[in-house]
C-alpha cells in the first residue's frame, strides 16, 4: 500500500466531529488510525535507537572473554555482589528462527536498564555464533541468567556465585517483563542454579572441564543423525 499524506490530513477532521469523545481519546484514535496506514516495512526509529543503545551498553560474551568480563571489580566492593544480566539468544540453529521478538524486547529493556542508576551490568551471547560457549554453560536460548558475583574477601576466599536462570517465552516476552527481572526481583521466582554446569562453582568448573566438555558436546551436534543410526546398526549386528 502506498502511504498518502492526504490521509493524515483527513483524519483530524474525522476525530473532531466526534465531540462526545474526550480530547485524549480523540488523539489516541487519530494516532492509531494513522499508524494503520503506514506500511509495516517502514523503518522504526525507536527500534533502531534501542538496538543502538543496547549495542553500546551490552557486552558480548565469548568462550575466550567471559571469565575476564564476569570478574567482580573491587572498586565498589562496599555495594556488595556485582550483578549481571546475561541474555542468551540465537538464530536458526539454536532458537529455530523464533528469537526475533525476544531480541527486540531485550534491546528495549537494555535501554531502560542502562538508564537505571541501580541497574545491573548487561551482557549477551548469540548461541549460533558462540555454540561452544553456550554448550559449556548448558545455556538455552532464549533465556536470561541473573548472576550475582561475590566480592573476594580479604583472605582471598571467594563466596559462592548466585545464579538464577529465567527462561523467556518466544511469543510473549516483553521489555517490561525483562526489566522486572531486576527491578521487581522476579528472578527470585526461579530457583538458584546449582548444577554441574554452573560456570563458576559447579563440579566441572572446579576441575576446569567446562570448556573441554563444551567442545565434545558441540562436536556431537555436528554429527548427522544418520551417522548414529549406522553406528548403532553395525554395533547391533556385531553382537548378534
Amino acid at each position: 500500500m502506498r502511504f498518502s499524506p492526504a490521509i493524515l490530513l483527513a483524519l483530524p477532521a474525522t476525530v473532531v466531529a466526534q465531540g462526545q469523545i474526550s480530547l485524549g481519546e480523540n488523539l489516541q484514535a487519530w494516532f492509531d488510525q494513522a499508524k494503520s496506514y503506514i506500511p509495516a516495512s517502514v523503518y522504526s526509529p525507536v527500534a533502531g535507537g534501542t538496538a543502538k543503545v543496547a549495542a553500546e551498553n551490552v557486552t558480548p560474551l565469548t568462550k575466550d572473554n567471559w571469565l575476564s568480563v564476569l570478574s567482580p571489580s573491587t572498586k565498589d566492593s562496599w555495594k556488595g555482589p556485582e550483578t549481571w544480566m546475561v541474555f542468551f539468544s540465537g538464530g536458526n540453529k539454536t532458537c529455530f528462527g523464533r528469537c526475533e521478538g525476544v531480541d527486540k524486547a531485550w534491546n528495549e529493556s537494555a535501554a531502560l536498564l542502562a538508564a537505571d542508576p541501580t541497574g545491573p551490568h548487561l551482557a549477551s551471547a548469540d548461541c549460533d555464533d558462540q555454540a561452544i560457549f553456550c554448550t559449556s554453560w548448558a545455556a538455552n536460548a532464549p533465556s536470561i541468567w541473573y548472576i550475582q558475583l561475590p566480592i573476594p574477601q580479604a583472605d582471598q576466599s571467594k563466596p559462592a556465585t548466585t545464579i538464577h536462570i529465567v527462561p523467556l517465552n518466544v511469543t510473549t516476552a516483553t521489555a517490561q517483563e525483562i526489566v522486572q527481572i531486576h527491578t521487581a526481583k522476579s528472578y527470585k521466582q526461579s530457583p538458584v542454579y546449582e548444577g554441574a554446569f554452573h560456570p563458576f562453582d559447579g563440579y566441572l568448573a572446579q576441575f576446569g572441564l567446562n570448556q573441554a566438555l563444551g567442545y565434545v558436546l558441540f562436536a556431537f551436534t555436528l554429527v548427522p543423525s544418520w551417522a548414529f543410526m549406522i553406528v548403532i546398526s553395525m554395533f547391533s549386528r556385531s553382537i548378534m
